[in-house]
């Protein structure tokens, strides 16, 4: 097991086979709000075609990780890189211009509107775009006419991860899209985020409730204990670590 260090574990190659210049980079950053730091000092980095899953308990920080990235956070130190450029002052609608598609909790949908109309939002009018939904998430092209709000979990969640690889994203942030999905669901789901980063190319940082399930399509993971790194490794070496991951699970560190 790699303890944290004061740099980011180097990439290690996505099951696309490819090792690239990384295109997130997280440099000893530290983010909160109203002045009071969730994320102290964090480092790391992801890879094109690596999915990188962020995990700890709740409250370690990884939200806060997320929306840091995608603009929503203003960090109160370090930096963040999107293909080596620095992204201060970079607004988050600039981000998302520049390739970072974020899928928050709560799935970002809205109730009132069709599948068909959610695929049309932000510009998506390329039927070759929206082709790319129904192509990872058949079951999605015969509800193309039914509100979200009719959908069950299982089909929001898809609707959410459909938008967001409609966009074709550079870096795609992903925030715990099995809240409130059976397992089985969510076994079904996580398949199509590592096979869209292996063909794509797309750098993707995962945080998700079920670790084990996370780890089994990432090809590496950062644990996070109170808002501090405190562990990164290969996603094998950590599902075989199960003290860390239930320390990490309960928000204890390790010694």
């Amino acid at each position: 097991m790699s303890a944290a260090t004061d740099g980011a574990s180097a990439p290690a190659p996505g099951a696309s086979g490819g090792v690239g210049a990384p295109i997130l980079e997280l440099e000893q950053l530290t983010a909160g709000y109203d002045r009071a730091p969730v994320l102290r000092g964090l480092t790391l980095a992801v890879a094109p075609g690596e999915v990188v899953a962020l995990i700890g308990a709740n409250g370690a920080g990884k939200t806060t990780t997320l929306r840091t990235i995608s603009g929503l956070v203003r960090p109160m130190g370090g930096l963040v890189r999107l293909d080596g450029d620095d992204l201060a002052g970079v607004s988050a609608t600039a981000r998302v211009r520049r390739g970072i598609v974020h899928v928050p909790q709560g799935r970002g949908i809205f109730f009132g509107l069709t599948v068909a109309e959610h695929l049309r939002l932000d510009g998506l009018r390329d039927r070759t775009a929206q082709e790319v939904a129904f192509e990872h998430f058949p079951a999605l092209r015969d509800l193309a006419g039914r509100r979200a709000g009719l959908l069950s979990g299982g089909e929001q969640q898809m609707l959410a991860i459909a938008r967001a690889l409609c966009r074709r994203p550079r870096l795609l942030l992903l925030d715990e899209l099995s809240l409130g999905l059976a397992p089985v669901i969510v076994e079904r789901l996580l398949p199509v985020v590592r096979e869209f980063a292996s063909t794509q190319g797309t750098a993707v940082l995962l945080v998700e409730q079920h670790v084990h399930l996370a780890l089994e399509i990432a090809d590496r993971g950062y644990v996070l204990s109170h808002g501090e790194l405190v562990a990164s490794d290969s996603a094998e070496r950590l599902r075989a670590d199960s003290a860390l991951l239930t320390a990490s699970y309960l928000g204890e560190r390790r010694a």
